[in-house]
């Protein structure tokens, strides 16, 4: 293949990249909020990793733990603080743990990860404590923190390590944690302190390296008809021994217990005799290796059957930005544990062991099963009755055969660009009696998605920046009482409503927001909270967006702007949603993108004006949902010949043009295509942005890869004739930024005495010149 061939393959394949990105509208949020200095926002100069929440709706607090601080914050506005206890380490501690090879500043602090509530006045919390986890009670009386000062050994309900990922529950007085146990951080355990504690057995085969993520409790014994016990619900990822790989393979894990589990006799004892754990599949749209679970929120039910795990998966691999929002039934994940096939492990010749479908006799009971009504007919009326040969096989082979799939097959969501990090999903009553479960996503720069899935239709309703500068969102809790939301990362906590709907200012905007929260009130003609509204008074149309129903929206004043032959003129076209797209009318034909009309998103650029350009233009926004295209004017100007030559522009406002409201019920030309209608959006203004954007990558890539191509061959010259020494004198050069190479390269040549070639970097100038 010639060095030209080559050259255009690359540039082809960059381009092909860059029209993939920009066609990509599936996970483009509608609305991009940008971070405004008015919101609620609460930080402490010296305090960091604001990273542990405990919502108290009853007493209107927040608290919020950080590094050596606890705050109790107003539930309404997290700015007013109403009390704080701070805890640091002391300087022995400090110094003990700077010995053993942390750092001192950083690691040896006392991180708060745990706040749980006791009763209604009491809070229980524990702290890293430079390596040395502690824990105490906290009394809460009018907003006022006091800390009792009765500690105790936090070890295994609290991390070592401050930036190791953690998870607990306080069910009843018991503590369920889930971390490490050691200082290495080398022994990960699930425990139950209380009066009867247990533990995981370690065996690799029960926790290989894992990675806690998020646990929850679920009354399963509620109306059962089986006898079943309470389950504890825990999320990890962790090392797969299943997989015959060169290298270790991380994948995402559900694992339970039984509330109500004793250990066994003689077997497992003190140990979880009702341990299971399964995979879970959130299946991304490439081959790739497992998605990595980060989060997961439990949506609860009044019947626990249609209760919902809601979770947020990764990519293992740094180079794919794709991330998913996976959803998983109660049921479907109790009658996986209740009813599947168990995994286990043979010996073959070509590795050490190969992990198979258990198709042997399974005993009786079942194996990490409660007691339940089975159990208690053959006599057994708690764990430490279950026979040696159930709890043998329980501890042996925890696994199950097959993963747990997704409620609805696929991901509720994907989204491309910044990786997803924490979720919290709220269930709103819309106007027509329906529910919808509203996902509020954080993301890795400091932004929240809040999204929504139609009947399989990926939507993202906005997405609101919190932070000023990009930081990741490490805790996300929801007030569904409140309706606020709040967000903790490593440099401060913010509060943020649920909804906004005075962001939609027209009755099509607030339609097409398709926002479960928001309605249009058609007495106050304002988009309003929708549970202050009464269907007969309002509308909303959030599976089809339809704004067929909306009033006649009001004139669109025409804008004058005057001509001056020769001049460019810019007229702004500012659109309400990121789906849709900019279509330009010259009086009252299509106007597409050429080299005379720049059509871009934020208006046209005409160059070069002429008397020929005379004449009115409108800006439409065209939106597709479900097949339909909305199509609304947005700006209408009226271009006339300047009388006075010096006077360039002017926006006196003129007559007024009816604005325009029609609907396109398809998104594909047919055989009755009228060529007047409004032409598909990428036919005008994507189609001028990528070309644009196309040629200018290709022939940005064509001449990096040329001067990169003609500075590796003077080099290899080097060593038949050339010399390299340092240059003096300044030479005309031609500059050329190389993104491939995130570095700026000059190609200069120098006519001084003998041809000379530059390269010149941002610190140093080499000349190569030649004999």
């Amino acid at each position: 293949m010639s060095l030209l061939s080559a050259l255009i393959s690359v540039s082809g394949l960059m381009l092909h990249l860059c029209f993939c990105v920009l066609s990509s509208q599936y996970c483009v949020p509608r609305k991009t909020v940008p971070y405004q200095n008015d919101l609620k926002l609460f930080r402490e100069d010296g305090i960091f990793n604001y990273s542990t929440m405990l919502i108290r709706d009853d007493l209107g607090v927040v608290l919020l733990g950080a590094r050596e601080a606890v705050y109790a914050l107003n539930i309404s506005n997290i700015s007013d603080k109403k009390s704080a206890v701070y805890w640091p380490v002391t300087e022995e501690k400090q110094r003990e743990c700077a010995n053993k090879g942390k750092d001192a500043e950083v690691e040896c602090r006392n991180y708060i990860r745990t706040l749980h509530s006791v009763n209604d006045s009491t809070v229980y919390v524990c702290g890293t404590y430079a390596f040395s986890p502690i824990c105490d009670y906290m009394t809460l009386v009018n907003g006022q923190l006091t800390l009792k000062g009765k500690q105790e050994e936090g070890k295994g309900k609290c991390p070592f390590d401050p930036f190791q990922r953690y998870s607990s529950l306080m069910v009843g007085n018991d503590l369920y944690s889930a971390t490490s146990i050691n200082f290495l951080g080398s022994e990960p355990v699930i425990l139950r302190s209380s009066n009867l504690a247990l533990r995981t057995e370690v065996k690799s085969t029960w926790l290989s390296e894992p990675n806690f993520v998020y646990m929850d409790f679920v009354g399963e014994s509620f109306e059962s008809p089986d006898g079943d016990d309470d389950k504890i619900y825990l999320f990890f990822s962790e090392n797969a021994l299943e997989y015959d790989f060169y290298s270790k393979v991380a994948v995402s894990r559900v694992a339970r217990v039984c509330k109500g589990d004793m250990g066994g006799k003689r077997t497992l004892q003190k140990k979880w005799t009702s341990f299971l754990k399964a995979s879970l599949d959130c299946p991304f749209p490439k081959p790739s290796l497992p998605p990595i679970v980060q989060d997961v929120f439990l949506l609860k039910h009044e019947d626990w059957r249609k209760s919902v795990f809601y979770a947020v998966f990764t990519p293992q691999s740094s180079l794919s930005q794709i991330s998913a929002v996976c959803a998983f039934t109660v049921s479907a994940v109790r009658d996986h544990f209740n009813q599947g096939k168990f995994k286990t492990y043979v010996a073959v010749e070509t590795s050490h062991v190969k992990w198979v479908m258990y198709t042997g006799e399974v005993p009786v009971p079942r194996p990490g099963a409660c007691i339940n009504n089975v159990a208690r007919n053959m006599g057994m009326n708690h764990s430490l009755d279950l026979p040696d040969k159930t709890l043998q096989f329980i501890r042996d082979l925890p696994l199950m055969d097959e993963a747990v799939s997704p409620q609805t097959g696929v991901p509720l969501l994907l989204k491309r660009g910044a990786l997803l990090t924490r979720i919290v999903v709220d269930r709103v009553l819309a106007l027509n009696g329906e529910r919808y479960d509203v996902m509020f996503i954080g993301t890795e720069n400091g932004f929240i998605q809040k999204a929504v899935n139609f009947d399989g239709e990926m939507f993202i309703i906005e997405e609101i920046q919190v932070y000023e500068n990009p930081e990741a969102i490490s805790i996300l809790r929801l007030s569904s009482r409140k309706g606020q939301l709040f967000a903790g990362s490593e440099f401060g906590a913010v509060q943020i409503p649920v909804s906004d709907c005075s962001r939609y200012g027209s009755c099509v905007d607030c339609i097409l927001s398709r926002d479960p929260y928001c309605a249009w009130d058609l007495s106050s003609a304002q988009c309003s909270p929708v549970y202050s509204l009464s269907p007969n008074t309002a509308l909303q149309s959030l599976k089809d967006g339809n704004v067929s129903q909306c009033p006649a929206p009001d004139p669109v004043a025409v804008v004058d702007f005057n001509l001056v032959p020769g001049n460019n003129i810019q007229l702004p076209c500012q659109l309400h949603s990121n789906l849709a797209q900019v279509y330009w009318r010259f009086s009252d034909h299509p106007l597409p993108s050429t080299d005379k009309y720049y059509v871009y998103s934020g208006g046209l650029l005409i160059l070069n004006a002429s008397e020929s350009d005379i004449g009115l233009y409108a800006c439409d926004s065209l939106e597709q949902i479900n097949g339909r295209t909305f199509n609304w004017t947005m700006a209408v100007y009226h271009l006339q010949l300047s009388s006075d030559p010096e006077e360039v522009v002017s926006t006196t406002p003129g007559t007024t043009m009816t604005k325009t409201l029609f609907l396109t019920l398809s998104t594909t030309q047919d055989p009755s295509w009228d060529s007047n209608k409004p032409l598909l959006p990428e036919n005008q203004s994507d189609t001028g942005r990528v070309s644009l954007l196309e040629v200018a990558v290709g022939l940005l890539s064509l001449l990096c890869l040329s001067l990169l191509g003609i500075i590796f061959w003077i080099w290899s010259r080097e060593h038949w004739g050339f010399q390299i020494r340092k240059t003096t004198a300044h030479l005309p050069c031609l500059g050329a930024f190389c993104a491939a190479e995130k570095t700026r390269l000059h190609f200069c040549v120098s006519y001084e005495k003998r041809p000379a070639v530059v390269v010149r970097t941002s610190d140093q100038r080499t000349t190569i010149s030649a004999m």
